[in-house]
């Protein structure tokens, strides 16, 4: 099972769609957060130090960027072929499926990672160094990765249930 956990995350690494999913949503959640003006979600122009804003963007991200990691998952093993050799090997229905899961689920977790960044910028912008609700923030972290769960688990099965990879997508976007 570990090894095809591996094998699921190598392959979307070493593709070029996994770098720019999580491109695209770290981009999308700085520009709004960061950069756009005038919203009620930039954070320089809050006035005081909390993040709230990135836990509000980041489930409506999540609605297209979590399709997009889980829609290749069982559907491009069906596509080709694959699917049929990956039954044969000494493992159970569910551990191919919990592989698959906590493939999407840890790629989910690497693309949240690099939004810590967030909280150490408005840790070290606040005034006093360090004014910023530390509880509040870890439990929407872990509410964001429990969210991502969620998603997750809609996105396999959304994937398992056809072999086009673009079906997959619409059906665990709606």
């Amino acid at each position: 099972m570990l090894s095809l956990l591996i094998k699921e995350i190598n392959s979307f690494l070493n593709s070029l769609i996994g770098y720019i999913v999580i491109i695209v949503f770290l981009l999308a959640i700085s520009l709004f957060v960061w950069v756009f003006p005038g919203t009620e979600f930039s954070i320089p122009e809050a006035g005081y130090a909390n993040i709230d804003p990135l836990f509000i963007i980041t489930p409506w991200v999540y609605m297209f960027l979590i399709p997009a990691i889980t829609m290749r998952l069982f559907s491009e093993e069906r596509k080709s072929g694959t699917i049929e050799l990956l039954l044969t090997r000494p493992l159970t229905e569910l551990q191919i499926v919990l592989a698959k899961y906590f493939a999407g689920l840890i790629l989910v977790i690497i693309s949240l990672l690099p939004t810590l960044i967030f909280y150490l910028s408005v840790y070290l912008l606040g005034a006093p160094v360090g004014n910023i609700d530390t509880g509040s923030m870890w439990g929407s972290y872990i509410g964001l990765v429990f969210l991502g769960a969620g998603f997750v688990s809609i996105g396999v099965f959304a994937s398992a249930t056809t072999d086009n990879q673009v079906v997959a997508f619409i059906i665990a976007v709606f």
